[in-house]
């Protein structure tokens, strides 16, 4: 097995010192030493001590002290097929080298043979913990393409699923946090309440996952009957389940010893690598998509941005219970204002007739077949749309040659950029604290790869 240096791990491309001149010096004994200083600072400086803040790695220190491990990709605390090359030191962290690539499935690519309707089967897939997240993204970057305008019922069923969705992902996030570091009951907790709002979205879109529901000019189908009923007792059970959690977990001695101080990330950091969401909120800024770029008439809903102070795993976590708190605010303002009318777009180019008037009208029927086997053309344009995902700025970047089919599709995706705050947070941290720092960024590798 070959020997990994350190060089290897943080600085990829870094020539070798050359061999030291005190070897090939002169016989003069003060000549050698000063040549042997010089050469020792040079070395110093080629090699470098990386300083960031208040922690200093010294690359001084002899490999042999120090031990390279792998993490994943199969491992139960990567949250998918993650790999991390960790450097050790005894049982500090000193560098992290995140690997990705595992579960690479060509998204991006297929979307290139898949017409604009069918593209949401395709995006759906991306992020399967907020699925209808990739599908609103995608959707509102065709429509912005194509000009549209989306009935007031559409946009408000949009809302409501994809907070919901946004409810349903921080479940999660808190519920495989609290495994990873030994609170197994906030695992069994929030699967618990997870399952009241699949089971809404099973009625609703007829799956659970991937429903490719969201589609280019409204929504698939309208709300089934008894929804009210039953966002109600979402809203209701989740509310009430949120004081156990707290109960749980917010002053728990053993859990602020494994989250708080850990994992430390500052806004600056957070910005200078594109990472948003959660983990840039927790540090203090209050940078949310829905406020700042709305989309959807979500600035018609009244809701706060949740930030923390310290940028620790602890803040991480109180900002997502706080985020559903404010998500399912919005979800009882949508129930209370669901407007009437269409849940699609009048155009019929871009829209297939109602259901009943294929068997009325022998136009319905040739333009239903028409738009489920060729598609509708979109108008030649590029753009870019970005809404707030659960885990931070989703965006979809469109590029249309005017057929019926997109010529690139790509994704700003929020877990990709997060896991660049790996080697930040667990620099200089124990190695048991490393499943708190990668459960904290609540990466999902589907969104890494694609």
């Amino acid at each position: 097995m070959a020997k990994t240096t350190t060089t290897d791990i943080w600085i990829s491309g870094t020539e070798a010192p050359e061999p030291a001149d005190w070897m090939v010096a002169g016989t003069d004994e003060g000549a050698q030493e000063m040549v042997r200083h010089e050469t020792e600072e040079r070395d110093r400086e080629q090699r470098g001590s990386r300083v960031m803040d208040d922690w200093v790695v010294d690359d001084t220190i002899d490999d042999d002290e120090r031990m390279i491990v792998n993490m994943g990709p199969q491992h139960p605390s990567t949250h998918g097929v993650l790999r991390l090359n960790i450097e050790l030191e005894g049982e500090i962290v000193r560098r992290v080298k995140p690997i990705i690539g595992y579960l690479h499935t060509g998204m991006e690519k297929t979307a290139e043979t898949l017409t604009f309707l069918q593209g949401g089967t395709n995006v759906t897939r991306m992020d399967y913990l907020a699925p209808l997240h990739n599908e609103l993204c995608y959707s509102l970057a065709v429509e912005k393409l194509l000009g549209v305008e989306i009935p007031p019922r559409a946009q408000a069923i949009r809302v409501l699923l994809t907070e919901l969705n946004r409810v349903s992902s921080h479940l999660v996030a808190t519920a495989t946090n609290g495994m990873d570091i030994g609170a197994l009951s906030m695992m069994m907790y929030g699967f618990r309440e997870r399952e009241l709002i699949l089971e809404f979205f099973e009625k609703t879109t007829g799956l659970r996952m991937n429903h490719n529901f969201i589609r280019p000019g409204g929504v698939a189908a309208d709300l089934p009957d008894g929804w009210r009923e039953d966002v109600d007792q979402i809203i209701v059970r989740i509310t009430a389940a949120l004081g156990d959690y707290e109960d749980l977990l917010k002053e728990n001695p053993i859990w602020k010893g494994r989250t708080r101080g850990v994992g430390i990330i500052t806004a600056e950091e957070c910005l200078a690598y594109g990472i948003t969401g959660p983990t840039l909120r927790a540090t203090g800024m209050d940078w949310d998509l829905r406020k700042t770029q709305p989309y959807s008439g979500i600035e018609a809903y009244d809701f706060e941005v949740v930030t923390g102070s310290r940028g620790d795993v602890y803040d991480r976590y109180r900002v997502r219970i706080g985020e559903i708190t404010q998500s399912l605010r919005i979800v009882e303002q949508v129930m209370h204002s669901m407007p009437k009318g269409d849940y699609k777009t009048g155009d019929r180019k871009v829209s297939p007739p109602p259901r009943q008037r294929i068997n009325e009208s022998m136009e319905a029927l040739i333009h239903h077949f028409k738009i489920y086997t060729e598609g509708f053309q979109v108008p030649v344009g590029e753009t870019y749309q970005a809404i707030e995902g659960p885990r931070g700025e989703l965006g979809c970047y469109l590029v249309s040659d005017g057929s019926g089919t997109p010529q690139r599709m790509h994704t700003r995706a929020p877990s990709f950029s997060n896991l660049a705050a790996l080697p930040i947070m667990m620099a200089d941290s124990l190695v048991a604290d490393t499943v708190a720092c990668i459960a904290s960024l609540d990466p999902v590798m589907g969104d890494v790869d694609r």
